[in-house]
C-alpha cells in the first residue's frame, strides 16, 4: 500500500476504525489505479512522497464521494507521470 491505514484515517479526520472496512478495500485499489494513469507501480519502499499525496487526495475523493479535488488530482497525476518517465528514462 501507498499508505498505512493510520494515514489514512489522519487524511480522513477519522478517530478509531469504524470505517476501515471501507478504507481497506479503497486503499488496496490506489495502486493499481496509480499504476493505470501514470504507467509506473509507486508501492515501492521508500514511497515517493508525491506519490503519497496523489494517494491520499484520491482516498478522499473516493470515501467522501466528492469531486471537490478532481483538479488537484488531475494536475498532481499529470507531475506524477512525468517524474514516472524522468526516472525511467
Amino acid at each position: 500500500m501507498i499508505i498505512d491505514i493510520e494515514e489514512a484515517r489522519d487524511t480522513l479526520r477519522i478517530d478509531g476504525a469504524y470505517a476501515d472496512t471501507i478504507i481497506y478495500p479503497l486503499l488496496e485499489a490506489i495502486p493499481s489505479y496509480l499504476e493505470t494513469t501514470t504507467g509506473k507501480s509507486w508501492d515501492t519502499v521508500p514511497v515517493q512522497p508525491l506519490a503519497k499525496q496523489v494517494a491520499k487526495f484520491i482516498l478522499i475523493k473516493w470515501f467522501e464521494g466528492t469531486d471537490e479535488y478532481d483538479k488537484t488530482i488531475q494536475g498532481l497525476l499529470i507531475a506524477l507521470t512525468a517524474l514516472g518517465r524522468e526516472n525511467n528514462g
